[in-house]
């Protein structure tokens, strides 16, 4: 299998596929690059090279007790990018992904990076505070947390089969084979990484991060998120980013990538394909 090794030392696994400008995908808790399968059979199809990774302890990258946070997930990206040497590179990131996505930008710069697309990301902060009335309560993660202690297995199941997809509405079409997908992918993370990754893309503030942003930037959000609110994440996030494109898709899903792959892939090819000139400076 494909890897890199981290500055400390840890391997990382990643797909690569295709020529032509890179599209680098950063997937969600607790995921794998599989979940971006849909995402990158299309791309390299339309001339792109595309390059997913698993996140340190999840998929098949190695488990790690140590250093399950955001500046550590950035920093491997940075790796990843700097080992692969890419250039001019497309970055887009899902829920947790997209955290990591803009932590990079606010730790590494834009130099190596085109654009930036954040589908359905964390960003600014999940967490319910004083000065982010918006957010979820503490106890939502704690639960996560408990849940995982208590049965971790099942708790997968419930995520999928109900909230992540919004398979628990009334008229949706529910697929047991994306279930069972996503129930494989979380499994095969490792357990202390995914429970540190709640109070990672949970209580990560990236305010700052996104002021830094200075490359042209697409968030893309459905209005039934009911994973990540878009209130406190989509709709804050367009104001913190100069020039940013907001996109709101009606009834979709916090899992939007697969169950409405058709209508983002598109939306993601058109702003790829559209010209739009790199600012000189962050705001």
């Amino acid at each position: 299998m494909p890897t890199i090794t981290t500055r400390d030392g840890v391997e990382i696994f990643y797909k690569d596929f295709g020529s032509g400008q890179p599209i680098v995908f950063s997937h969600g808790w607790p995921l794998s690059s599989d979940d971006w399968d849909k995402q990158i059979f299309y791309f390299v199809s339309h001339g792109f090279r595309c390059i997913a990774h698993d996140r340190r302890g999840h998929g098949r990258s190695q488990q790690t007790w140590e250093g399950n946070d955001l500046d550590t997930y950035a920093d491997d990206l940075a790796d990843l990018t700097k080992a692969l040497d890419l250039k001019d590179a497309i970055h887009v990131g899902h829920s947790t992904g997209g955290g990591e996505v803009t932590r990079y930008i606010g730790r590494h710069g834009t130099e190596r990076v085109a654009k930036a697309v954040l589908i359905g990301a964390i960003p600014p902060l999940m967490l319910k505070t004083e000065s982010n009335p918006g957010g979820l309560p503490i106890e939502v993660f704690d639960g996560f947390r408990q849940a995982m202690i208590d049965d971790v297995g099942q708790f997968y199941y419930d995520v999928a089969s109900g909230p992540f997809y919004s398979f628990n509405r009334p008229d949706a079409k529910v697929s047991k084979g994306v279930i069972d997908n996503w129930w494989r992918q979380g499994m095969m993370a490792g357990f202390k990484p995914a429970y540190d990754c709640i109070k990672a893309f949970s209580e990560t503030d990236l305010t700052e991060d996104l002021k830094k942003f200075d490359i042209p930037t697409l968030i893309i959000h459905g209005d039934d998120d009911q994973v990540v609110p878009i209130g406190a994440s989509a709709m804050l996030s367009s104001k913190l980013v100069e020039g940013a494109i907001l996109k709101v898709y009606p009834g979709f899903p916090h899992g939007m990538c697969t169950t409405h792959h058709e209508t983002i892939n598109a939306d993601l090819l058109e702003f790829f394909t559209s010209e739009a000139p790199k600012r000189a400076t962050a705001s």
